[in-house]
């Protein structure tokens, strides 16, 4: 008889109420900001004693000021499975780069909280701080710090564009150039079932990303694509808004908007972090990381083999 799958050991989601909700009761607040789960969800959760409110146990109709404090014990839970394993791509005593599979989240985020690349670097090297995430679904180079010193130069080079960020993508449809010049500012736009997310918009943050075909197959082209900027789902978002959105993307359309539809899950694309290019943060000396490609996003791959 096999044993039950294990549990989590739970977590408490702590925030302090914004601006704009000022005024709401807390059932409005988290059915609102929280639609992942329905309002029926939230008030049973109320009524379990699972949310409280300045440190007391909250009931639900309490009106909400700007700066109150927030907490959800979300009780443990069984999270879904994922790949868990990583390829240690280089390590000294102030770095690590690692290789994420797809389908592994980098951070805990929503169900994930044991299930991510955090959690494993952890137990392997108890101080190890990934410097930027991977969506759950992309592959590729993580780089991670050491040390307090190490995290700090290089996230001051990153917010200076000094490290150089490069990767694989797999968009749906025939280029009809051979490169792109993408700049459509990225920000935060409201989503009917996801609350808000990010997507090409007007008055988003500016953005840059310059693509290059690599390969034009039958139904698909296969792009290098370098970032000047870390807007979440840049890519993703970029390429759509060309009208190449990534092969098998569940979430962005083309012109860089969202399927309204949509629910959340961040899977089905192909897109790798190949390579970073920095100035190490102790020695100054050039690095050139590189994680492998995956097979399908080689130029020349066949799937009939």
């Amino acid at each position: 008889m096999s044993a039950a799958p294990a549990l989590n050991s739970g977590y408490s989601y702590r925030e302090r109420v914004r601006p704009q909700a000022a005024g709401l009761s807390v059932l409005d607040y988290y059915a609102h900001f929280y639609p992942h789960s329905d309002r029926a969800t939230w008030a049973a959760r109320l009524a379990a004693g699972e949310i409280e409110l300045n440190g007391q146990p909250a009931g639900g109709d309490e009106r909400l000021r700007q700066g109150d404090r927030l907490t959800w014990h979300r009780p443990p839970w069984q999270e879904e499975a994922v790949p868990l394993h990583y390829d240690l791509l280089y390590a000294d005593a102030a770095l690590l780069a690692v290789g994420k599979p797809s389908g592994l989240p980098t951070l805990p985020a929503g169900g994930f909280l044991d299930h991510t690349l955090l959690a494993l670097l952890r137990r392997d090297f108890p101080a190890a701080t990934p410097l930027h995430r991977l969506g759950r679904g992309t592959s590729g180079l993580v780089l991670c710090s050491l040390t307090r010193e190490a995290g700090a130069k290089l996230t001051a080079d990153w917010r200076e564009g000094r490290v150089h960020k490069r990767y694989r993508a797999l968009a749906a449809g025939r280029a009809a150039r051979g490169s792109y010049d993408i700049t459509a500012p990225i920000g935060l736009v409201e989503h009917p079932r996801l609350g808000q997310i990010y997507a090409a918009a007007p008055d988003g943050k500016p953005s840059r990303s310059r693509a290059r075909v690599l390969e034009r197959r039958e139904s698909s082209t296969l792009l290098e694509v370098d970032i000047e900027t870390g807007r979440p789902h840049q890519i993703r978002i970029h390429l759509a808004s060309v009208g190449l959105p990534l092969l098998g993307d569940p979430l962005y359309l083309p012109g860089g908007q969202a399927q309204p539809d949509a629910l959340p899950g961040d899977l089905g694309y192909r897109l790798h972090a190949e390579q970073l290019t920095f100035q190490h943060p102790v020695s100054g000396a050039p690095l050139c990381l590189r994680a492998p490609v995956p097979p399908e996003l080689r130029a020349g791959f066949s799937s009939c083999g």
